[in-house]
């Protein structure tokens, strides 16, 4: 089953500073039909203006993904790492035993960003913090960027949680597939152009829940940017 929750229906806020649409049950916006997809919890889409951004905050027993779609985002927290996360690179904290963070878009332009939280299924880790650089030329499938599934190779980020994140360009007119194992879910969303799934259309940025498929076939309508994260039911 492919549901798609069209961009125009998402929750959210704008707060001057920080323009909010929530996939998800979150803050003010309160959907008792939506309130994640398995372990996946969050999935906020924000708009961050420049010089701005979230002060620090205190986190627990979340794995906190990350994802830059335009500009940058600052890291700093209270174990020391600081860092700088650039469109198309993502970061991940695990928040563990507990960790206090701040994000800052110091940059002179608007950055956009994808924050995912998804329920650890590993508690009472140590808190981290990490960032990396992934390719961005096409693909023939969505690449990890973090990954907590049984029989990841280490090539992307880690995760304390039976998921990934997993993203990948596709160019106007080709397509990839990718699999699902049996009790997975999915949620997709494409970060820039329009794709369809399985013959579904799904337009920039909708959000895109995946249930009882085991093989998806993703055609791009225009150049895309796909985001998706692979998680236990």
């Amino acid at each position: 089953m492919i549901q798609v929750q069209p961009y125009g229906r998402l929750g959210g806020a704008n707060h001057g500073w920080l323009n909010a649409k929530h996939h998800f049950s979150f803050a003010s916006y309160h959907d008792a039909n939506r309130m994640g997809v398995g372990g996946l919890r969050v999935w906020n889409d924000d708009e961050i203006a420049p010089g701005t951004g979230f002060d620090p905050h205190p986190h627990r027993e979340m794995e906190i993904i990350t994802y830059v779609r335009d500009g940058a985002i600052t890291h700093k927290d209270s174990l020391g790492n600081e860092g700088r996360t650039v469109a198309g690179d993502v970061q991940v904290m695990h928040a563990g035993t507990g960790i206090v963070h701040a994000e800052y878009n110091m940059e002179k332009e608007i950055t956009r960003i994808f924050q995912i939280w998804i329920v650890p299924n590993q508690r009472g880790v140590q808190p981290g913090w990490g960032t990396r650089t992934f390719p961005k030329s096409p693909e023939s499938a969505l690449v990890p960027l973090a990954d907590g599934r049984a029989g990841a190779d280490g090539s992307a980020l880690p995760l304390y949680a039976d998921a990934a994140v997993l993203a990948g360009t596709v160019r106007k007119g080709a397509s990839v597939r990718q699999s699902l194992q049996p009790g997975r879910v999915a949620y997709l969303v494409p970060a820039s152009g329009a794709v369809t799934v399985n013959g579904v259309p799904v337009n920039t940025r909708d959000g895109v829940t995946i249930t009882g498929e085991t093989e998806l076939e993703i055609v791009a309508i225009d150049d895309a940017e796909v985001v998706m994260v692979d998680v236990a039911a």
